[in-house]
């Protein structure tokens, strides 16, 4: 009997019994192997082994020793011929299958070698294998979204930075000669500051660097941060604001008359938010003339709640980058600028911007007005260069579950409604997400359905895990019942970029994100240090 034989075959398996596991190959067998599974003159079946068990048969012969069976089971990747030429499913297995044996280093690395040329992108090594490289097809991973998802401490900030730092380092010398910056425009969202040291020569925007004005808003935006949906007066809040937001921006465009005509509540043209105030202030106290005197008007008193928010939220010294002086007095070409990487005095492929100081509340206006406003930039960009794409665009979304839940609240509308636009129609403009997220469960469907290429790492949560389960494109069955159990940097990278599924083991980020545990043991054993608690009260006071 040969040491290797398949005794089933399923419509998304394989299982074979392994008499002597040593006639199999001298190195090791175990859990993420490959195989390979003849069943033609012409090529073989390349699968990945997800399990194993040992059955004991009775011996051959009368009195003898039970026999030791391993039966694997693995799943089938695809079908490599004899000429080296692999492909994704491979059809099935004919029957009856002739041979297996393990798939050797060199066998392996040649099929990940499938990708090469200008179209390679390296990240990530087999995690069986740390010799094996695996590349990607980084046309097909830049160019379609990518989830990144994993729970704390699996290693999803280092993988990130990992993949930013490797792709603002391609260059073209053959074509180009030496040059420092290549055309790589990639935006992050950092909610937890973990990517500055990362980073270090990046576009760094923080609340007293940033400037997103206020005039930028769209309806939705504006009634987010101005009105609350549950008042009683909501209806009278929205039309007011809309009737004084639209003469404000009339009143204030420099242009012909036909074009003032063209203003509407949502074009992007500056206006007066002060003068806004006070026309909303005169409609709360406006009286109607009669012929015995005067009487209230038609809103008056009505619009108490509505002015003291407006007061409230242009006086909020927090949200100087959205409502302050430095938001009236910029344009939008300097607003573009400052997220594209094109500002005058630093040119840079990385624009970080540090949401950690952005209050909660207009978190979500946050990343939806600077979403919306590059999916635009990118949207007349291709518009008037003739439908081609000279500098495409990765908005990375760090912790997206904050910012694009499921919840159907709507102060998170603005936001979810913004990426999933660019989920939704980005790729043919030229701008693609990432989404980055703990909690993949609590994640707009519609945005993480969008997503083609897949970096799942260690997830504890059941739901998390189901979730991922059914959205990972690859009809991989059982091979994610890994994802609990994966090492910190190690991810199973799935999706159309990769030549076939793997289990991978990720560079390390050269500078490493500050997303480290905190080292409690190192820290509390040194001696008592002392707190300097005025600068830390003076810059929470701020």
């Amino acid at each position: 009997m040969s040491s290797a034989e398949v005794v089933a075959v399923y419509p998304n398996r394989i299982r074979i019994a392994v008499h002597d596991p040593a006639e199999l190959s001298n190195d090791p067998v175990e859990v993420g192997s490959y195989l390979k599974i003849f069943d033609s003159s012409h090529g073989s079946i390349i699968a990945i082994i997800e399990n194993y068990s040992i059955e004991l048969r009775p011996g051959k012969d009368a009195g003898a020793d039970r026999e030791k069976v391993y039966l694997i089971e693995a799943i089938p990747l695809g079908f490599i011929t004899n000429d080296g030429h692999f492909s994704r499913g491979g059809g099935g297995v004919a029957i009856p299958p002739k041979k297996v044996s393990v798939a050797v280093k060199d066998e392996v690395q040649e099929i990940y070698n499938t990708i090469g040329g200008d179209r390679r992108f390296h990240f990530a090594q087999l995690a069986q294998d740390t010799s094996v490289d695996v590349p990607v097809d980084g046309d097909k991973f830049f160019s379609r979204h990518i989830a990144v998802v994993g729970s704390t401490g699996s290693g999803k900030s280092h993988a990130m930075a990992r993949i930013i730092q490797n792709a603002t380092q391609m260059r073209d010398d053959d074509e180009y000669g030496e040059y420092h910056l290549n055309n790589a425009h990639i935006v992050i969202f950092d909610i937890h500051s973990e990517y500055r040291t990362a980073f270090p020569g990046a576009n760094h925007l923080a609340v007293d660097s940033l400037i997103l004005p206020y005039w930028l808003l769209n309806a939705e935006e504006l009634q987010d941060l101005f009105i609350e949906s549950n008042e009683e007066q909501s209806h009278n809040q929205v039309a007011t604001l809309k009737k004084s937001i639209t003469e404000g921006k009339k009143r204030s465009f420099i242009g012909s008359e036909e074009r003032r005509e063209t203003i509407h509540y949502e074009s992007p043209v500056f206006f007066e938010i002060d003068e806004v105030l006070a026309a909303i202030k005169a409609k709360n106290e406006e009286r109607v003339p009669t012929k015995t005197g005067d009487r209230a008007g038609p809103l008056f008193g009505k619009l108490d709640n509505f002015l003291t928010r407006l007061e409230n939220r242009v006086t909020d010294r927090r949200l100087d980058f959205l409502l302050g002086d430095r938001a009236k007095n910029v344009e939008l070409e300097d607003v573009l600028r400052q997220f594209t990487g094109y500002d005058p005095n630093s040119l840079a492929n990385v624009t970080v911007i540090d949401l950690s100081g952005v209050p909660f509340e207009v978190l979500s206006i946050t990343v939806s007005l600077v979403s919306r406003l590059l999916f635009d930039y990118s949207y007349y960009f291709k518009k008037l260069n003739s439908a081609s794409v000279d500098t495409p665009l990765l908005l990375v979304y760090e912790e997206a579950h904050k910012y694009v839940p499921k919840s159907g609240l709507a102060k998170f509308s603005s936001s979810r409604n913004a990426i999933e636009r660019i989920a939704k129609e980005g790729r043919k403009y030229g701008i693609t997400a990432a989404i980055v997220s703990q909690r993949p469960a609590e994640i707009s469907e519609t945005i993480f359905s969008q997503c083609s290429n897949f970096l799942a790492m260690r997830l504890t949560n059941p739901e998390d895990q189901n979730y991922v389960k059914r959205l990972i494109p690859d009809s991989l069955g059982p091979l994610t019942e890994s994802l609990p159990v994966l090492s910190s940097g190690e991810a199973l990278l799935l999706g159309d970029a990769v030549v076939m599924p793997s289990r991978v083991i990720m560079d390390q980020a050269v500078p490493a994100p500050s997303s480290s545990d905190v080292r409690y043991m190192r820290e509390w054993i040194r001696p008592w240090r002392d707190v300097n608690f005025a600068t830390v009260v003076d810059d929470w006071q701020k």
